[in-house]
């Protein structure tokens, strides 16, 4: 990994700065190619990078310590009439948690996790959206709606998973610089690994003006799309996992959230092994671990919303290689993957109503286009930590009146999942 950028930027509002932490491709030319470098909330940024797939730099060694300052000014133009605002008709409720203590007292903060749709991936697969007005795939359009979503949800941590085409995936990290400090990062590029060219993050953050030094890991992913390749979906995140615990284990065991677009489905094989720990996957079909196959919109509308996510997965398949087992489980002579966390999703943890969830409590979509109605957006979390409420998602006859995201009041194909979280009484 090579962080070949810092960036610090001026903000008008310092009592809301963030700091960010992008990861994704072709970085190494400089900052103006950071994938959320066109994305500002008029913020302070801290900007530390790595390339997944771009071309090198003709001397590495020297870029990857490069450092500048510079002034970064807003570039959404300011609206000049009020009817240019859109009125906005889809509505999210918040939903609180009827077991989680509600004590002022305790220590909470919000994260939101969002896959914002890269400005380049809504017209290289232009087929995912046949059912969307052009002017609401441009990114200047986008941008802004994603923008003003963020600042009046007003979250202290957003993780962001952005595809763009061609190899590239990015993610990047911000946090309220006066609410948290970083204390550790790491970029991984699964690329390394022979696990294609996706990417994930780490930070160790610790709650700034507290008494008992709260600190959180927090992770961000964008796991492999491809329902083909199961070995490397599950790959990438067994290895998540993996060093998730090692870092957390370095500081302390200290709470973990997990935040990303994990690319399967509830009751998936790959959606138990995060809540189970544990899969033999030679009892299951490499090309269904993820449960994608399964939520085409036109199959989940047929057969009902509610049961598009109850299939059983268990096809016992012994066409894995041993290449595909290794990379799955990282081993060579075993047919288990485990990881050494134990997780909780925070949307399955807080009861919504049945409009919005499944029977598991995940909810019924976070992502929909002509090729996908469901959810593959996921915030998990450890122990040491409780969600007090989220944010819920929308109906899918709500998602069904847009015809396709994203679309005049929604600027990505995906939801932005948003959790308030409290640190344990006695964590």
């Amino acid at each position: 990994m090579r962080c070949v950028n810092r960036v610090d930027c001026s903000w008008s509002r310092p009592s809301e700065a963030y700091r960010i932490l992008p990861s994704g491709g072709h970085l190494s030319s400089g900052f103006h190619q950071c994938p959320l470098s066109s994305l500002s909330f008029r913020s302070s940024f801290v900007c530390c990078s790595s390339s997944t797939s771009g071309p090198s730099d003709s001397n590495p060694e020297s870029s990857s310590n490069r450092s500048y300052s510079r002034r970064w000014q807003n570039p959404l133009p300011r609206r000049q009439h009020p009817d240019q605002i859109p009125s906005s008709q889809i509505a999210r409720d918040w939903i609180d948690s009827d077991t989680t203590p509600v004590s002022q007292a305790l220590e909470r903060f919000t994260v939101v996790s969002y896959n914002i749709l890269g400005d380049g991936n809504s017209s290289y697969h232009r087929e995912l959206y046949s059912n969307v007005s052009v002017p609401y795939l441009k990114w200047g359009y986008r941008k802004r709606l994603i923008c003003e979503e963020l600042i009046r949800l007003n979250p202290d941590i957003i993780s962001m998973q952005r595809r763009t085409g061609d190899n590239v995936d990015g993610c990047a990290m911000f946090w309220k610089a006066d609410r948290f400090g970083v204390l550790e990062r790491e970029n991984i590029e699964f690329s390394q690994f022979g696990m294609r060219d996706n990417v994930a993050q780490l930070a160790v953050l610790e709650l700034r003006k507290s008494n008992k030094s709260r600190k959180i890991l927090l992770g961000n992913i964008h796991v492999l799309y491809n329902p083909n390749q199961g070995d490397v979906k599950l790959g990438q995140v067994r290895s998540l996992c993996s060093k998730a615990h090692l870092l957390s284990k370095k500081w302390g065991d200290i709470p973990i959230v997990l935040c990303g677009d994990f690319n399967s489905t509830p009751k998936s094989p790959l959606y138990n092994f995060l809540a189970s720990s544990e899969l033999n996957v030679m009892e299951h079909d490499k090309k269904e671990l993820s449960g994608q196959k399964n939520c085409r919109p036109t199959k989940v509308l047929e057969t009902g919303s509610k049961s598009s996510n109850t299939i059983t997965f268990r096809s016992f398949c012994s066409s894995w290689t041993k290449e595909e087992i290794r990379v799955a489980t990282g081993q060579e002579n075993s047919y288990w993957a485990a990881h050494p966390l134990k997780l909780n999703s925070s949307y399955a943890s807080v009861k919504g109503s049945a409009n919005t969830r499944d029977s598991v409590g995940e909810p019924l979509a976070t992502s929909y286009h002509s090729k996908f109605l469901g959810t593959v957006d996921y915030l998990w979390y450890s122990d040491g930590l409780l969600p007090a409420r989220v944010l819920d998602t929308l109906p899918i006859d709500v998602l069904c009146k847009t015809k396709g995201l994203p679309c005049q009041e929604l600027g990505s194909d995906h939801l932005a999942l948003v959790s308030e979280f409290v640190f344990e009484p006695d964590g």
